[in-house]
């Protein structure tokens, strides 16, 4: 069995039948979800503190590192993953990786300097610079394609040592730096794969996202059993939890059934189309995650624990929702429905976020028009 050094791994077949997710892809997105986990935790409690600017900031800051890393992995493995044991230890390793950046999220919200997130994320990636070097010597006929990746991968994380090891945590600067950053690591697919696309399984990605956004949705059930259980002792009236849980479980729910509505996820290919639909994801998961912030912050108000008033906290809901169905909207729904349908999510968002600001009982409010919308989003005509 050759070593890591001499790892080769050919690409797997674009056309290939029956492609499903792996046991070893979904250990991975668990190692994921306990990083989301940790960075959800950050913005509900800045948010519940009333430091709604600095708590996004760390969020979208730390959201990135996660599901960047998640990301690159999968479309790696939709092309390369071979099931081999060199394959499945680097995996565990990027594994490794992100449950440091986990561990490491918290002093993203504490202003502090980002080295154990930002050491979780270099073994991530570096993990996968071994893999992709692996697909350079498997498959010859993208090797160009591969090197750019390594080359590209390798050069980022030289910069995010960098600027954490000479920049202070704060301040306009350093954001600037982060924000540099984020758009030196997307611009490595969008170079690499015009050297030769990979052989990326559509149907693969579009299941392995799915199921993320299932993994990243489980924030929410995780606060509505928080709400439940603070309201089994006492501390909130038994009538006030289930009229914070309940409405928590329909807009879940609902924006479960908006995502998996009828009409396809990823109709072709093209590497343009491939890239807004896989980056535009981004703000689609980080939406979800937030809307479970949302719900803990309401939970926070009840328990008489936030700095801010009810229709904060109603926001803190009402505007993820919103940007979650607008997402869907941006990377899904104006390819592939037609008609007056077409225009349903960006409605639904609208009044989302209007009845957030302005409404009576916001925090119902926004609940009907999330349930209403599902069935309307499912009697659309698509393409």
């Amino acid at each position: 069995m050759p070593g890591l050094l001499e790892l080769s791994l050919p690409p797997r077949d674009r056309d290939e039948a029956h492609r499903a997710a792996t046991p070893l892809e979904l250990m991975f997105d668990l190692a994921a979800v306990i990083a989301i986990a940790a960075a959800a935790a950050g913005l509900h409690h800045g948010l519940a503190e009333g430091h709604v600017a600095e708590a996004m900031t760390g969020f979208l800051c730390s959201f990135f590192m996660i599901w960047w890393s998640w990301m690159n992995y999968t479309w790696f493995a939709s092309a390369y993953d071979d099931d081999s044991p060199h394959f499945r230890i680097l995996s565990m390793v990027i594994m490794f990786g992100a449950l440091m950046l986990a561990a490491g999220v918290p002093a993203v919200f504490a202003h502090q300097r980002i080295w154990l997130a930002v050491f979780g994320f270099v073994i991530m990636r570096v993990a996968l610079v071994a893999l992709w070097l692996g697909a350079a010597r498997g498959d010859g006929a993208r090797r160009r394609t591969a090197m750019g990746y390594v080359v590209g991968i390798s050069i980022m994380q030289l910069y995010w040592v960098a600027i954490v090891a000479l920049s202070p945590p704060e301040g306009a600067f350093y954001l600037l730096l982060f924000l540099l950053g984020i758009v030196g690591e997307l611009a490595v697919p969008a170079f690499a794969e015009r050297r030769g696309a990979t052989t990326w399984h559509r149907h693969h990605i579009v299941e392995r996202y799915g199921l993320f956004n299932i993994i990243v949705l489980g924030e929410c059930f995780l606060v509505i059993v928080t709400i439940m259980v603070t309201g089994s002792g006492e501390e909130v009236p038994l009538l006030q939890t289930f009229g914070l849980a309940v409405p928590a479980a329909i807009i879940t729910f609902s924006i479960w059934a908006i995502y998996f509505a009828p009409g396809p996820h990823l109709s072709d290919d093209r590497l343009g189309r491939a890239l807004l639909w896989g980056y535009g994801h981004f703000v689609v998961f980080a939406a979800g995650a937030a809307t479970g912030a949302g719900f803990a912050v309401m939970l926070e108000v009840a328990t008489h624990h936030a700095h801010v008033e009810a229709r904060t906290a109603a926001l803190t809901v009402a505007v993820p929702v919103a940007v979650y169905l607008a997402a869907l909207w941006v990377i899904r729904d104006r390819f592939c429905v037609t008609g007056r349908g077409l225009w349903v999510l960006p409605a639904a968002a609208a009044l989302i976020l209007l009845a957030g600001a302005f409404a009576p009982a916001p925090y119902l409010v926004v609940t009907a028009i999330t349930l209403l919308t599902v069935p309307a989003r499912r009697h659309v005509t698509t393409v």
